[in-house]
């Protein structure tokens, strides 16, 4: 019970499709400490990470648990360091509403997976950009890093024409994460003096995300 309550909501698919078993994981955007934090879920995973700069709010007990890390500009197109066919999970979270390419660096990572191997896609929809404004981003333009707003159809088509079959998909709900607000609210006050916006993006269906197999 404390697993599913405590586990971040984009682990959801990790944990349903690996939970106690040993994969290779591609995290993209692989900053703020997410070699360890992965690894403190799935400890039987193999991690590899990848970002512009890896010393992202990364340290030497990160690089510890790190089978290896890519120093890619994604917009570059160029991922010839990062072995075909080679992982069982692609995780890319709150990175494409970054690129002005976002659709064709995804496309062009989908050689990485292995047949079998799941693509998880999170970013803001449409409906973020009709939230309350809120200092550290409840409305998609509350980030002036957003550069591109993506749709659910466009990543399901995207997906489709790759011969991929898409698991599921929509507005993410991670009801724990809702269920948890009136205890993170003074929790945050607490530990930041502020309330941190991305507790109510369950609430308010500020994400949506697709979880897509390759065939």
């Amino acid at each position: 019970m404390y697993r599913k309550l405590a586990l971040p909501a984009k682990y959801f698919f990790l944990n349903k499709f690996f939970k106690n078993k040993s994969f290779v994981l591609l995290d993209i955007g692989a900053g703020n400490h997410s070699a360890s934090k992965t690894k403190k879920w799935f400890p039987l995973c193999e991690y590899h990470g990848l970002d512009l700069d890896k010393n992202y709010n990364n340290d030497e007990n990160d690089f510890k648990v790190v089978k290896a890390f890519y120093e890619v500009n994604l917009e570059s197109l160029e991922f010839d360091s990062i072995p075909d066919n080679h992982f069982d999970f692609i995780m890319m979270a709150h990175v494409i509403e970054h690129l002005k390419n976002g659709d064709e660096v995804v496309e062009k990572l989908l050689s990485k997976l292995k047949p079998g191997g799941y693509f998880y896609l999170e970013f803001p929809g449409m409906k973020s950009t009709r939230l309350p404004r809120m200092k550290g981003t409840l409305n998609y333009f509350d980030d002036h890093t957003h550069v591109r707003i993506f749709s659910l159809h466009e990543m399901y088509n995207l997906f489709l024409r790759n011969n991929f079959e898409v698991v599921n998909g929509g507005v993410r709900r991670h009801w724990p994460n809702i269920f948890m607000i009136p205890i993170k609210i003074p929790h945050n006050i607490m530990k930041y003096g502020k309330i941190i916006p991305s507790i109510f993006w369950d609430l308010f269906g500020f994400a949506d995300f697709v979880i897509a197999k390759k065939k």
